[in-house]
């Protein structure tokens, strides 16, 4: 059954932060909202954690309306980061894990083989404001899943994060979700969301633009990309019929067009005019949808 979200309406006042969303997000599968700064994701993701109340609709988990008896199913990695800068790495964990209705032995346990597998095992004794924010970040994620949820909602997990640490933290995600987790989680990077959701939902203004599952969303979608590396007179290619946008980048171009069979048009253009290094027809990024889908939103 997963998680369900009704006919889910948040209104502040006269503001409609969220408004009318309806998604089933199935259970052990990852799933990611995208959507720029104040498309509703945040308060979508506290409605479900019952934080706050909808206005309108119902969230369930499993067929059951999620209250604060469901609190030790659930992790929450939240954006706005919340250590107690003075407290010990120890400390904080075993706090935050006897909240959670843990035993202080299950705590330490779980606690070292995360600080382990993050390597941060020396930070145990540190307080939480000498350390970086990206390992304070790392500690934030054990927080989440210490007493092991079987939903984790993670709000931006990788934004600051330098490339290693990101790897490091999508690991551990993918591992969790491999373990049975259900993972609902959102972000700004396309590409952390393509490489590890198979369904998502994107908002807009409080509303899910376009959501389901990623293979069909890109079948729909219908152009292609077609990538070209070489030496070749690049400019002519806008005359082919059925491209639809080209992009310069460094070592030749990027080309949308409007079906696959426009590529070999393109391939009988540029044929013989140069040296073509590489010619490659890929399925459109999650990025060109979210782009197109979300443009034609502002223009409503």
């Amino acid at each position: 059954m997963g998680l369900v979200l009704q006919h889910v309406t948040k209104q502040f006042g006269s503001f409609v932060a969220v408004d009318d969303v309806t998604l089933c997000i199935p259970e052990q599968r990852m799933f990611g909202f995208l959507g720029a700064n104040g498309a509703g994701k945040t308060t979508t993701f506290r409605m479900i954690l019952g934080l706050l109340e909808p206005t309108k609709g119902e969230i369930t988990w499993n067929g059951e309306r999620i209250t604060y008896k469901h609190s030790h199913l659930i992790g929450y990695l939240p954006e706005e980061r919340g250590l107690y800068p003075k407290l010990k790495v120890k400390e904080q964990l075993i706090y935050l894990g006897r909240l959670r209705g843990l035993r202080k032995e299950e705590i330490v346990k779980e606690m070292r083989h995360w600080l382990e597998r993050f390597k941060i095992p020396q930070y145990e004794h540190q307080k939480v404001e000498q350390l970086s924010k990206g390992n304070q970040q790392k500690i934030q994620f054990i927080a989440a899943v210490l007493h092991r949820p079987s939903l984790l909602i993670l709000d931006e997990p990788f934004s600051g994060l330098d490339p290693v640490n990101v790897e490091m933290l999508k690991e551990a995600v993918i591992d969790l979700q491999q373990q049975g987790t259900t993972i609902v989680f959102s972000s700004h990077r396309m590409e952390h969301v393509e490489q590890l959701c198979e369904h998502i939902c994107i908002m807009h203004k409080g509303k899910p633009i376009v959501h389901g599952s990623m293979k069909e969303l890109k079948r729909s979608f219908g152009k292609k990309n077609v990538i070209i590396h070489g030496e070749l007179p690049f400019e002519t290619l806008t005359e082919v019929p059925g491209v639809l946008k080209m992009e310069k980048t460094v070592e030749g171009v990027r080309l949308q067009i409007a079906d696959e069979h426009v590529s070999q048009h393109i391939l009988e253009h540029i044929y013989a005019k140069g040296f073509i290094r590489k010619f490659s027809l890929e399925e459109p990024s999650l990025n060109d949808i979210f782009i197109e889908k979300v443009g034609a939103a502002y223009e409503q």
